[in-house]
């Protein structure tokens, strides 16, 4: 096996609890979504989240609303409800109401792989970018803001589909410093780790509580990891 000079991580059911996301941030974001229409609907700061939602879904507040509502029951990842998203969460990270909980081998990893010199962690999540800076910078551990430990972040905009190989070859295109077997991609998504393997990286398949049981096909064909404990050293 190839040195691993790049962890790439999934948030999701990897870094975080599946329940966190569906359980605390959506429904906050769904409360705070009128208010935040009321009061910033006209303003030059929510113009740009406006405007990225297609014209037949923008032209009310009450329209933008069942819009959002729909896509988040669908569960559906799409770039403009992830960044409005984002900026709904923002009010909620910046004033201590939403803390992200990290699984508790996370930060403790994270950080004994900078000490020791050892791989750079990059993010790829289907949150956008500035979701994914908002709760890396807002967790429960101490420190609660681990950015400094964060070399790039990736998502559905500028890198692409997680699904997708063609993804996972532009992350690695954008640090060419590291050749693409040498990064090791982790998440709980069968279909992404496979994705991210055809794409020539090593890839492990992150089995946390709350995650979708895995089939025994996924276990034998993938290695299968409980806690970032298990990589060690790198």
């Amino acid at each position: 096996m190839a040195p691993v000079k790049v962890v790439l991580l999934d948030i999701e059911g990897t870094v975080c609890p599946i329940s966190f996301v569906k359980d605390v941030l959506f429904p906050y974001a769904l409360e705070a979504l009128p208010g935040t229409l009321k009061a910033k609907w006209d303003s030059p700061e929510f113009a740009p989240y406006r405007a990225a939602f297609p014209a037949e879904h923008a032209g009310s507040q009450e329209s933008l609303a069942a819009h959002v509502r729909d896509l988040m029951s669908k569960d559906l990842k799409i770039s403009y409800l992830k960044s409005l998203q984002g900026y709904l969460w923002e009010t909620g990270y910046r004033n201590g109401e939403l803390k992200a909980p990290l699984f508790p081998d996370v930060a403790p990893q994270l950080a004994r792989w900078r000490e020791h010199g050892g791989a750079k962690v990059m993010i790829y999540s289907s949150g956008s970018v500035p979701a994914q800076k908002l709760l890396f910078g807002h967790t429960n551990g101490e420190p609660s803001d681990i950015l400094p430990w964060l070399s790039d972040f990736f998502d559905t905009v500028n890198a692409g589909p997680k699904q997708e190989k063609a993804s996972y070859e532009k992350i690695a295109a954008k640090h060419p410093e590291y050749p693409i077997g040498e990064w090791l991609f982790l998440s709980d998504n069968v279909k992404e780790v496979e994705a991210a393997k055809q794409a020539g990286m090593q890839s492990y398949i992150v089995d946390r509580p709350g995650n979708a049981e895995l089939s025994e096909e996924a276990r034998k064909q993938h290695r299968v990891i409980k806690s970032f404990e298990e990589i060690g050293d790198l």
